[in-house]
């Protein structure tokens, strides 16, 4: 068995979690994000879309509850050793077996906490699983409790965004060989995921975003995919991706002709870009760096064309998305700290002229400031 991380590393993580549980005044986590149970145990799959639980009492007792396809999942790629598996049938409630964990750690009347923002606790997993608490022990929402401390990136984490941006930059050098008129938008995504991957990198928590045409004003993926024209304009937004820690990056190439307005558009962006790179500093709040974002934009009148966020951190993230806590946007009070890793978009869609323009890159936050992460050059590219 092969743990993408140190044996130190791990404890560490896990007395950190145990520390915040104690001044969170909780006898045990129920830990339901997949993030949380990867970064705390190295635990690896997809099989959070079922009901699945990792739990951690004060004790330090750690147990998985999950299903039979995830007994050598857990085995193979994490450090836990007590697994438990709930069993496929008919009116199956994995929820009792939950219970019967619970009384074996005598927490019944105790107070555990619960990650409800996550994606494999369905709208049903929640109201299963409050409804056979009840009466049993006292709950609450701790869903952001792990978060906050995934939020600050150790030094074996960076080594891996460092990768991924390495691989983030491959696939640019793809998308700026295979971005002409008459290409199709089908092979650029190809040709941009196979540098990636044969990079020794991993799929992305959500699809790539590429659009042209009237599809570059779209800030998610959909299936269409345009053979490009002889003037037009191609929106990529993608990650490189290692350990499943992302490194994002977004451009948007012109092909043939250029028009003066999106030259225009471009100069704003990198000045906005600029602006929040030198507010994106210890002891400022991320909230204080949309601001600038939004200020630049609305001085240029672009207000109507810009964004209500401008990016958010990132690190190991998993299906459906790669976007992490927190997010940059107006009046959010998160205080930057040294080891945070965010992606800053810079994004314009000027409906009414059906042009777009993006720009965006990852930082590592520093003592004194901070490091972009992709070595690729900024220049509008026109193919």
């Amino acid at each position: 068995m092969a743990l993408h991380f140190s044996k130190e590393e791990f404890s560490k993580r896990k007395n950190d979690v145990l520390l915040s549980m104690k001044k969170s005044n909780i006898d045990a986590l129920l830990m339901f994000r997949q993030e949380s149970m990867y970064w705390l145990t190295g635990y690896d799959t997809f099989g959070y879309v079922f009901f699945q639980t990792l739990i951690l009492d004060k004790k330090g007792n750690v147990i998985l509850l999950t299903r039979a396809p995830d007994l050598r999942q857990a085995q193979n790629t994490s450090n836990i050793e007590n697994i438990r598996i709930w069993v496929d049938k008919d009116g199956s409630d994995p929820t009792e077996d939950l219970k019967i964990i619970l009384d074996e750690l005598s927490l019944k009347g105790k107070k555990i906490g619960i990650e409800y923002e996550a994606y494999g606790m369905t709208g049903r997993n929640a109201l299963r699983l409050n409804k056979s608490l009840e009466n049993y022990c006292n709950i609450e929402d701790q869903s952001e409790l792990i978060t906050k401390l995934r939020v600050i990136k150790s030094k074996e984490e960076i080594v891996y965004v460092k990768k991924a941006a390495e691989l983030a930059d491959r696939a640019l050098d793809k998308a700026w060989k295979y971005t002409k008129a008459g290409e199709s938008e089908a092979k650029i995504l190809a040709e941009m995921q196979k540098a990636v991957l044969e990079g020794g990198g991993d799929y992305p928590a959500n699809e790539y975003i590429i659009g042209s045409g009237h599809n570059a004003l779209l800030c998610r993926y959909q299936s269409e995919k345009r053979t490009l024209s002889t003037q037009d304009q191609l929106s990529i937004e993608w990650a490189g991706t290692y350990k499943h820690y992302h490194s994002a990056m977004f451009r948007t190439i012109l092909i043939g002709k250029t028009n003066p307005k999106h030259i225009r558009m471009y100069e704003v962006c990198v000045e906005a870009l600029k602006n929040c790179e030198e507010k994106l500093k210890p002891k400022n709040k991320i909230g204080e760096v949309f601001d600038v974002h939004a200020k630049t934009f609305d001085n240029h009148g672009y207000s109507k064309a810009r964004m209500n966020a401008c990016g958010y951190s990132l690190g190991s993230t998993f299906s459906p998305n790669w976007m992490d806590w927190p997010m940059l946007y107006s009046g959010n009070p998160y205080v930057i700290q040294s080891g945070n890793i965010f992606f800053m978009h810079m994004i314009l869609m000027d409906s009414d002229n059906q042009l777009a323009m993006n720009l965006g890159e990852t930082y590592l936050v520093t003592e004194n400031g901070n490091e972009r992460l992709g070595k690729q050059k900024l220049d509008l590219v026109v193919l």
